[in-house]
């Protein structure tokens, strides 16, 4: 009787270090829990401080580079500077020297980077200054623009099928991009070409708005 008393207790005493010893675990896993939430938490705050300050500088570059100062006061522009203003849009027309041209992709990321894409055309009166300002000299061939193929189509960049066939005359082919060319239209060149390129991108319809509120 007395022996099984003292396995029945040894028992009861392993359970109890082993409960014991699981508790220890999971107090010291919450404490681990509760140092990474913390941690998160800090990263968290610290990302949104980093993303309002970030806000805050892309608000000021906007404002210097629409509205740049003059004698105290702040003239706003549709364009930024060195920016075409047209068609309610703003084009830049960039010509580097032959080393710095880019590809069909190199000139897209180019211009995504100065929040923009490559010009997309919508009507006939854009065409016509698209066209217009791929200006012909050297052994330029043309200039890169929002046209390519997918699927077997010409499509823009902002998805629409190229439906005026008109403007482009030759047949889709896989690896292909668009270039204007003056008095040529748009033609049809490998996308890994290295050429000029022409970035888009909408104006600033309120200018007029901001050279009161500048003023």
């Amino acid at each position: 009787m007395l022996k099984k008393k003292n396995e029945e207790l040894e028992n009861l005493t392993r359970d109890s270090e082993k409960h014991l010893a699981e508790n220890q675990q999971l107090k010291k896993k919450n404490e681990e829990l509760e140092t990474e939430k913390k941690n998160l938490t800090e990263q968290i705050q610290q990302m949104t401080t980093q993303w309002k300050e970030l806000n805050v500088s892309r608000a000021q570059w906007s404002i210097d580079a629409y509205c740049p100062k003059e004698k105290k006061r702040r003239k706003c522009n549709n364009c930024e500077d060195g920016w075409l203003y047209a068609d309610s849009s703003c084009y830049a027309v960039n010509d580097p020297d032959r080393d710095q041209r880019k590809t069909w992709e190199e000139a897209q990321e180019n211009c995504r980077g100065k929040s923009s894409d490559l010009a997309v055309v919508i009507n006939e009166e854009e065409k016509k200054t698209v066209s217009e300002n791929s200006w012909k000299y050297d052994e330029n061939k043309g200039y890169w623009i929002g046209l390519r193929v997918e699927d077997g189509k010409w499509k823009w960049l902002d998805g629409r099928d190229a439906a005026n066939s008109a403007w482009i005359n030759q047949p889709p082919s896989d690896g292909h991009c668009a270039i204007s060319v003056l008095d040529e239209g748009f033609k049809s060149v490998s996308c890994d070409e290295k050429n000029r390129w022409i970035c888009k991108k909408k104006a600033l319809d309120t200018a007029v708005k901001l050279q009161r509120t500048f003023g």
